[in-house]
């Protein structure tokens, strides 16, 4: 049971707090200010004096033209420019070895690596297959990871551009590059 003296105390606490709440909320009324009192007297109108100094026409500046939005919406790509390969030039020393001289007017030889059919059709499975998985990810997926996406992308494009031109030992490095890459998204 509550006694006499709590619930005194619980309804001046009540009390307390209703009466800190209006004062605390304000005046609603309006406060009616007085209107201001017309001008009566007629006020002369001042003007202002021509310069005497002639005025300096402001500088011309040649600005570019302003940019046109629809313009940017579809930026132009430079084509990529045929590789040339520059012809190899024997020197012109005189060497006394006719093995060197031989050598340097055929060029360097080398083995050419492996450009069979078969290793061809490898590099183009695994960019195949590059693509495959690049096309199942998911739509989920975080900024980060995007960036990745991306240079997976382009190590794949590099890939078969090597292939088309006939570096098979290139587009086979730069598929792994990719393959690794993928790897790691995926994991």
């Amino acid at each position: 049971m509550i006694r006499c003296s709590e619930r005194i105390e619980r309804w001046a606490g009540m009390l307390l707090c209703a009466g800190i709440t209006c004062a605390l909320s304000g005046c609603r009324h309006r406060a009616n200010l007085p209107p201001l009192p017309q001008i009566l007297a007629p006020v002369e109108l001042v003007e202002v004096p021509e310069p005497d100094l002639p005025l300096i026409p402001p500088a011309r500046i040649n600005m570019p033209p302003t940019p046109i939005a629809a313009s940017a919406t579809h930026p132009h790509r430079e084509r990529r420019r045929p590789v040339v390969k520059a012809a190899v030039t024997p020197p012109a020393s005189s060497e006394t070895d006719p093995e060197a001289a031989e050598t340097a007017a055929i060029g360097a030889l080398s083995t050419g690596g492996d450009s069979s059919p078969r290793s061809q059709q490898e590099a183009a499975e695994m960019i195949a297959s590059i693509e495959k998985r690049l096309n199942g990810l998911g739509a989920m997926i975080s900024e980060d990871q995007k960036a990745q996406i991306s240079k997976v992308r382009n190590f794949q494009k590099q890939a078969q551009d090597a292939l088309s031109s006939g570096d098979v030992e290139g587009a086979k490095t730069l598929a792994t590059k990719a393959k690794l890459l993928l790897d790691d998204i995926e994991k």
